[in-house]
Formats: structure tokens, sequence, C-alpha cells
């Protein structure tokens, strides 16, 4: 599933905050650390089998609201802390929606098994090959 970042943002409500570790000053003075906040059950963006999808297997991200929240604070710039946190947002969208293919059960082919067989069978005379006679 693609997911367009425009449509997206429609849903989407940022908070923003003083970020710690690095950056001396500017930590004390900027808003960096960045909460993507994105309300699951309420969006219009998703269809109802999709949140109940997101809900079960982001169910440690959400909160009792159903709100799931991304918290981004590895930049020292609130603008590529926005853009960090949508690209996060979309690849955990993109790990919960996603559904493998079904394997197609299928006979092995009759080349495969004469393979098989004839690996098998020189396996057998190379140990009967290192059998010696002991009664000498």
């Amino acid at each position: 599933m693609t997911f367009s970042k425009q449509e997206l943002l429609k849903e989407i409500t940022f908070r923003t905050s003083r970020s710690g570790g690095k950056g001396g000053q500017n930590v004390n003075k900027v808003s960096s650390k960045v909460e993507l906040n994105i309300n699951i059950r309420t969006s219009s963006y998703f269809t109802e089998e999709e949140k109940d999808l997101l809900v079960q297997k982001l169910s440690n991200r959400i909160n009792s609201e159903g709100v799931l929240q991304v918290v981004t604070e590895e930049e020292r710039s609130q603008l590529h802390n926005k853009e960090k946190s949508l690209d996060k947002l979309i690849v955990l969208l993109k790990k919960a929606l996603y559904r493998p293919t079904p394997r197609k059960i299928s006979k092995p082919k009759k080349s495969a098994i004469e393979k098989r067989l004839k690996l098998k069978q020189l396996t057998a005379l190379k140990k009967m090959s290192r059998r010696g006679n002991f009664n000498d």
C-alpha cells in the first residue's frame, strides 16, 4: 500500500517540545522534539478492516483513545524531525498493513525427483566402496 504524505498530513497533529541531549545552548532555546499523533479510530484515511489491523499490530504504540504516537528528537531542527517522524509513521503503517501472499502448494518436478534419487544412489555407492572385507 502506498501512502500519500499530503493525505496523511490532514489526519496528523504535531506537538513540539524541548529536546534533550547535545546541542549546547540551542537545546535551551529551540523546541526541536516532535511528537506526531494520528487518531487511528477516527481516521477517514483507513478502512474499518485496516483500522482493526493497525490497532491489533501496533497495540503497544496506540494509547487508550486510539492515538498512534511517533516521537522524534534525532535532529537539531524541528523541520527535519517532522519529516523523519512522518517517514517513521509511513514505515510503521506499511509494516503493519503488509500481508504476505500465501504460498501455492505444488508437487516437486520430475527432474528434481530424479536428481535427488541419483544423488542418493551415488552416496550409497560411495559408502559401499568404503566397506572392507574383514574376514581375511
